[in-house]
């Protein structure tokens, strides 16, 4: 089942609920998959592209609520937080940082990547390989790690 039939779904069942916080983030959601699709002129939204999209809103509404938190408004932070908790329910499972660390090993020995110097190569074989497993912020931190 697509992405879109998906959240279709978990709308009707927010609406019967009259869970107000994830009909809005499952809205929104559907907005950027139609959005999507209306760009690539009803082309079919790919797996990848799903899970980009859900990265990007969670990204959103983290920067946002930091921001509402800095400011002191806690009501707006917990609707960001629950949003968001929404939101990674349809990401697949995030890797630990033990596994994400494994995982880069493997691909720094791969790569035969020996210093900092082969940081783009990494980088570069290790978004592709943990698309959707784990944020980009993530797994930048742990190659910077484990090449110094």
């Amino acid at each position: 089942m697509s992405l879109e039939n998906t959240i279709n779904d978990a709308i009707k069942t927010a609406m019967r609920e009259k869970d107000k916080t994830a009909l809005d983030a499952l809205r929104a959601v559907k907005s950027q998959i139609i959005l999507l699709k209306t760009e690539a002129r009803g082309a079919e939204v790919s797996p990848e592209q799903e899970i980009a999209i859900l990265q990007r809103m969670i990204k959103q509404r983290k920067d946002s609520y930091e921001q509402f938190a800095a400011q002191g408004r806690d009501d707006l932070a917990t609707v960001e937080t629950d949003q968001m908790k929404v939101i990674e329910k349809f990401l697949p499972a995030q890797l630990s940082p033990a596994e994400l660390e494994t995982e880069i090993k493997k691909i720094i020995e791969e790569t035969g990547a020996t210093s900092a110097k082969d940081l783009g190569k990494v980088m570069g074989t290790a978004s592709k390989a943990l698309a959707g497993k784990s944020d980009g912020k993530s797994i930048s931190e742990m190659v910077k790690k484990l090449l110094s």
